[in-house]
């Protein structure tokens, strides 16, 4: 009787020690300015958060399925697999500026976005949605309609919010490649130190 509650007990201590040990997993479904678009491999604010996790010894695995180019169709569309297959605690949701930037329907990109937000969570994942803010030749109303829509769903959903990815770069035309639109990776410290503090909290980390 007594082996068999020793046993038990090992065997309790395992399973505590395998599922403590196991790494989160944290998502990014992004577009060019999480894919490293101009960049040197490694230069992004992607990669700048993985050494930044690494250096504080947190044990988290980054999938960066971001793709130059991505719309919020493209995120949705692609979502439901990466959730099944990544299985991840956190997902950083950093689409809508290419639809913004194609003048596509604001009101199918809030749909797009509200979707991605449901499904992550009903995958008990947390979601840290990155807003952004599109450039003032577009209509004042046009450009506000579309930033205000990631306050409105962050609200709605009750998800973290970078209000804007571009905070204090955006006003740095020195921090933007010969295209004026990709950050150089001078930016790219600033951009993680944006988004980190929300980050952070969902992280429960420093």
């Amino acid at each position: 009787m007594l082996f068999k509650k020793w046993a038990l007990a090992l065997l309790l201590c395992a399973f505590a020690a395998s599922a403590y040990s196991a790494p989160k997993t944290l998502l990014v479904l992004g577009d060019s300015l999480s894919a490293e678009y101009g960049l040197v491999r490694g230069a992004g604010w992607v990669a700048l958060l993985e050494k930044k996790l690494a250096a504080q010894k947190l044990d988290i695995q980054i999938v960066n399925a971001s793709i130059s180019g991505e719309t919020t169709v493209g995120g949705r569309t692609r979502l439901p697999a990466l959730l099944k297959d990544k299985q991840p605690e956190v997902v950083i949701i950093e689409l809508g500026g290419n639809d913004g930037l194609r003048g596509l329907s604001q009101a199918a990109t809030e749909d797009n976005l509200r979707t991605m937000i449901s499904m992550s969570k009903a995958a008990k994942a947390k979601v840290l949605l990155v807003g952004m803010r599109l450039p003032p030749n577009y209509g004042k109303d046009y450009t506000e309609r579309f930033f205000n829509t990631y306050g409105m769903l962050a609200r709605e959903q009750k998800v973290a919010l970078v209000p804007f990815m571009l905070e204090g770069v955006a006003d740095k035309p020195e921090l933007f490649q010969a295209d004026r639109i990709h950050p150089t990776a001078a930016a790219h410290p600033t951009i993680l130190n944006t988004i980190w503090p929300p980050l952070a909290a969902l992280l429960k980390t420093r």
